[in-house]
């Protein structure tokens, strides 16, 4: 279930399923499979912001890869603008990496430290639009300096020589570069201070404006989530909980794990309730809700049956057996 139309889709993921197999010397002695996005839905619509939350370990990261064609999908679906990309090989993605970008966590990681950052930022264009002469490409480069905050003489500088907020912003330039129609961040201002958080979230919102970027945003920060993102997607064990837009999933959370994440926030208003208990495996999930050893109001049914996304009275969606109940609370 989505709350955008399909037809107004410019990303459509259905029942997306990433596993991973298991050997055999596992505690309970067969082989299984690692549940890492385990049947994911959800629509982007263009120039629209899709924030995704949830612990560590839920299974974002994964899924971000996925939808950049970095991961192999078990089963399930990728549509891109009308076009199913699930299975395309390396040379299938070539073409569709003007498309569809990514800004990974750790900006010193994902930048070579033996190019500078003109050449990094060149790069994409050198190997995405080979018809671009040397001039132009040297423009584009300058001109995306400009844009992301940095002075375009820092050209010929080494990643080194910069701070992490200065390097996240080169790989912002980097993706951006090729003017792409969705940017998938994933936890782009984890690793750095506060005060830079800010201004890298606040670049990332004005680029997306002035573009008509779609964004997929990836954080465990709430805050930074709720600046930015129009939709909120919250995440667990693979499984999608629920989906709702910014305003109605801050105002009236409707699962008890979006209620327990909200409610460790200051100052988001939701009553605090402890959750208790440990986070199971992923590669032995329980049989029927996903939650079900850590919810506060699971019962018997909870831990026999998996819940369906189902609308809830915000209007979004929620998995769990109580959802009627909790909306009318």
């Amino acid at each position: 279930m989505n709350a955008v139309p399909a037809a107004a889709a410019l990303l459509a993921v259905r029942r997306l399923k990433v596993h991973y197999k298991l050997p055999a010397a596992l505690p309970w002695g067969r082989p299984g499979w690692l549940k890492a996005v385990d049947g994911v839905d959800f629509n982007l619509a263009p120039g629209e912001t899709l924030g995704i939350v949830g612990e560590s370990g839920c299974g974002k990261s994964t899924l971000a890869r996925a939808l950049a064609g970095l991961q192999a999908v078990t089963s399930g679906g990728i549509e891109f603008a009308g076009r199913n990309i699930t299975r395309l090989d390396e040379n299938g993605w070539r073409p569709l990496r003007r498309e569809i970008q990514m800004v990974f966590q750790d900006p010193l990681a994902s930048l070579d430290p033996r190019m500078t950052i003109g050449a990094s930022i060149a790069e994409p264009l050198e190997a995405l639009y080979p018809e671009i002469g040397r001039a132009e490409r040297a423009s584009r480069v300058l001109a995306m300096l400009e844009k992301v905050g940095l002075s375009a003489s820092l050209v010929n500088r080494y990643p080194h020589e910069f701070s992490g907020g200065q390097c996240q912003r080169v790989g912002i330039a980097r993706a951006l570069v090729v003017r792409p129609r969705v940017l998938i961040c994933d936890e782009p201002v984890s690793a750095l201070d506060v005060s830079i958080q800010a201004q890298i979230v606040n670049l990332l919102a004005d680029l997306q404006a002035e573009s008509g970027l779609s964004m997929i945003f990836i954080a465990h920060d709430l805050a930074v989530v709720r600046h930015i993102s129009r939709r909120v997607m919250v995440m667990y064990l693979g499984k999608v909980m629920e989906q709702a837009t910014r305003e109605a999933l801050f105002a009236s959370p409707v699962h008890p794990y979006t209620r327990a994440l909200l409610a460790a926030v200051p100052g988001t208003g939701v009553h605090r309730q402890p959750l208790e208990g440990e986070i199971p495996s992923p590669a032995d999930p329980p049989q029927g809700c996903v939650f079900v050893t850590r919810c506060p109001i699971a019962d018997t049914h909870c831990v026999r049956h998996p819940p369906t996304l189902v609308r809830a009275v915000h209007g979004g969606f929620s998995a769990c057996h109580f959802t009627a109940a909790v909306s009318a609370a």
